[in-house]
């Protein structure tokens, strides 16, 4: 689970990515599509039931992908520019995008906390 920073970094993150329309929302979404190469996946930790989603981080271990859990899928959804809650979210690539370096960063942060 982030603790309050990692989250507000996540929540950032995810916002500007949004205006970039570089964002995948919800569950179905992300298994519809290979996941983006080793961008974090974004999973609200209050869904229910949490079956929902357990596949997701076994999906992401096994392709190396780093994922984290958030507290709140009402929150993961505004930070994904919808009204509505969120249960998992991810980044997709883009090699010229502006929030390159910004993703890295948080993307950094969520593969320390596996260690």
């Amino acid at each position: 689970m982030a603790d309050a920073a990692l989250t507000q970094d996540v929540f950032d993150i995810l916002h500007a990515a949004t205006h970039y329309q570089q964002v995948k929302k919800g569950a179905n979404e992300g298994k519809s599509r290979p996941l983006p190469l080793h961008h974090p996946v974004i999973l609200a930790g209050d869904t229910d039931p949490l079956a929902i989603i357990l596949t997701i981080p076994a999906l992401c271990e096994e392709q190396n992908v780093p994922y984290v859990f958030v507290q709140s899928k009402a929150e993961l959804g505004r930070a994904c520019g919808v009204a509505r809650p969120i249960i998992a979210a991810c980044i997709n690539s883009d090699q010229w995008s502006d929030l390159n370096d910004q993703i890295r960063l948080v993307k950094d942060k969520v593969e320390r906390l596996a260690i």
